[in-house]
């Protein structure tokens, strides 16, 4: 790629805003530097770091837990498009040996994504672990008879499969030896979110104080809060330090309840995710799985075929996308454009200890999503090239 300049109205980065930014991108596809010129007051778009998205189980028909190289990369060129630079494939609950293979199998994929990475491809940079440290009664679509307690030698059998790259893992906290494991994994530079829980006030302060740092998922398979016992999501909400994920797409969590979220939460703490499933990008369909369940999507949702059938109603994971939840959080909160960037990129980035994933600034890779005067995702790049959307 020949060097380039990228401008706008405005840019805004980690640590604040440039007006009328002019970057320039070198050939390697890194920031050169960053100037700022008047005269583009006539442009009326802003950048932003491209979108990390630390809980997604697949789209455009493929499951991190199958999917192929090949399958990957296509997933990877979609996520792109909708603005994402970089991700956690997530898996779901299996069996031991199911899991200890799509942990090797997304192993293989980072490191051949790092030694070679792929031009308009979102890149995979670890592995969120959800499931099977769950609770039975909050679980969600994940199978009962698979859910089993946390042990320490599960974490060293899994992240040695994983040959280390289980970034973030969902536990919840209340489980037998979870504070234990928390710790364990704490030590080891694997950050821990609490989800699937039951749990009260107390177990769910136990849960941070051994080291968990955020929340899978806010609300959805949570105990909900009672203004007797707040329990884990009265924890979530009013632990200032506690980082906190949401499916904003209006379908996992009212409006109303998103905007609450928000206001705990802040512009330092909320993380939006989109816990896609292989439907996103897909049509309406009921020949999707989870988990190897049946799956119908329709309208935007995805639910339990089997459970549709008995007249109830199971949200298997969505098919939200990162720039609509980001289009989502600023309706439904008034949130800036900067500030729902902010929870669909720099947020998570800190979260997980890697803030320079999302860092713009000289030396450092030209992803970047462009936005129009009303919050919507217009262009992509990645190392200074134009992705689409």
């Amino acid at each position: 790629m020949q060097a380039r300049t990228i401008t706008a109205r405005r840019l805004y980065t980690d640590i604040g805003e440039i007006e009328y930014p002019v970057i320039d991108v070198s050939a390697d596809g890194t920031i050169a530097g960053i100037s700022s010129d008047p005269s583009l007051a006539s442009d009326t778009t802003v950048l932003a770091a491209t979108f990390l998205d630390v809980h997604t189980h697949g789209a455009v028909g493929h499951d991190v837990m199958t999917a192929s190289a090949s399958d990957l990369g296509e997933m990877q060129r979609f996520l792109a498009t909708r603005g994402v630079g970089h991700y956690l494939p997530t898996t779901v609950t299996g069996s031991i040996d199911e899991i200890l293979h799509a942990l090797e199998s997304l192993a293989n994929a980072i490191e051949a994504f790092a030694a070679s990475p792929q031009p308009s491809q979102a890149a995979p940079m670890g592995i969120h672990l959800e499931g099977p440290f769950l609770s039975h009664l909050r679980r969600g679509v994940h199978p009962t008879h698979l859910l089993i307690p946390p042990t320490l030698e599960l974490f060293d059998r899994f992240q040695q499969a994983a040959r280390g790259h289980i970034q973030l893992i969902t536990v919840a906290p209340e489980l037998p030896g979870a504070i234990d494991f928390i710790q364990h994994a704490t030590q080891r530079g694997v950050r821990i979110s609490m989800g699937h829980t039951d749990a009260n006030t107390e177990q769910a302060l136990a849960g941070i104080a051994a080291g968990a740092t955020s929340a899978t998922h806010t609300y959805n398979a949570m105990r909900p809060m009672d203004h007797r016992n707040p329990g884990v999501l009265g924890t979530v909400l009013t632990t200032d330090s506690l980082y906190a994920e949401l499916i904003a797409d209006g379908i996992h969590v009212h409006p109303a309840m998103v905007d609450l979220w928000w206001r705990a939460k802040g512009r330092n703490r909320a993380i939006l995710v989109t816990d896609a499933m292989a439907a996103a990008g897909m049509p309406d369909g009921d020949n999707y799985s989870l988990v190897g369940l049946p799956v119908v999507v329709k309208d935007g949702r995805a639910q339990l075929k089997d459970d549709l059938a008995l007249g109830k109603s199971t949200l298997a994971g969505s098919i939200l996308t990162m720039d609509k939840a980001v289009e989502n959080l600023q309706a439904f909160t008034g949130a800036s454009v900067a500030d729902a960037v902010r929870a669909a990129s720099h947020n998570p980035a800190a979260m997980l200890g890697q803030p320079a994933w999302k860092r713009l600034a000289p030396g450092m890779p030209a992803n970047l999503n462009r936005f129009d005067v009303n919050g919507k995702l217009v262009a992509t790049y990645l190392n200074g090239a134009v992705v689409g959307c």
